[in-house]
């Protein structure tokens, strides 16, 4: 029997610590993901969600258990990235890996990037009151309630902010 994120946390916070290890396992790539779209680096990325399991595990006894586990530790890693951008440092980029593996098709993956590329810059051009929710719906398909759990306004904030981001996504990259 698969147990939910919240009884996992009830187990966990009642000693069985083991228990959280499948917490990180359901959703270090999905964290990672979100983290890397808020802070734009891999690395930095890495280390904030790394950072935020610890805190979610330190803070398990103040997860409210009506609420979803999910809504509670996407809210941490925002945060935790929105510290990170406040206090980076600005390093030069290291150069990319050209390094490909055997039998990789790399005009398919140079297209893929490219694509990816596009719809990252045209991202990067709405404000991040648009992007994120746009990206929590879409990339990392969260409901309007767990994006208004996450970002802390209402259902019908997040409404009008991916239908704007959607209609603003659409100018920017009809532009570029």
């Amino acid at each position: 029997m698969k147990l939910s994120d919240e009884q996992i946390v009830g187990e966990v916070v009642l000693g069985n610590k083991t228990l959280f290890a499948s917490i990180v396992d359901r959703y270090q790539e999905k964290l990672l993901r979100y983290a890397t779209y808020l802070v734009h680096d891999t690395d930095e990325a890495q280390d904030v969600v790394q950072d935020s399991f610890i805190s979610a595990y330190k803070n398990l006894n103040g997860f409210r258990r009506d609420k979803k586990f999910s809504s509670w530790i996407y809210r941490i890693v925002h945060n935790m990235s929105m510290n990170s951008m406040r206090n980076r440092w600005r390093f030069l980029p290291m150069l990319p890996d050209f390094d490909w593996p055997s039998g990789q098709d790399l005009e398919e993956e140079m297209m893929y990037k490219e694509k990816i590329k596009m719809v990252s810059d045209c991202l990067d051009n709405l404000k991040l009151k648009y992007s994120e929710p746009l990206a929590l719906y879409y990339l990392e398909e969260k409901t309007y309630r767990e994006i208004s759990d996450i970002l802390r306004i209402p259902e019908g904030t997040v409404a009008i902010r991916i239908s704007r981001a959607k209609k603003l996504m659409k100018q920017i990259c009809k532009k570029q």
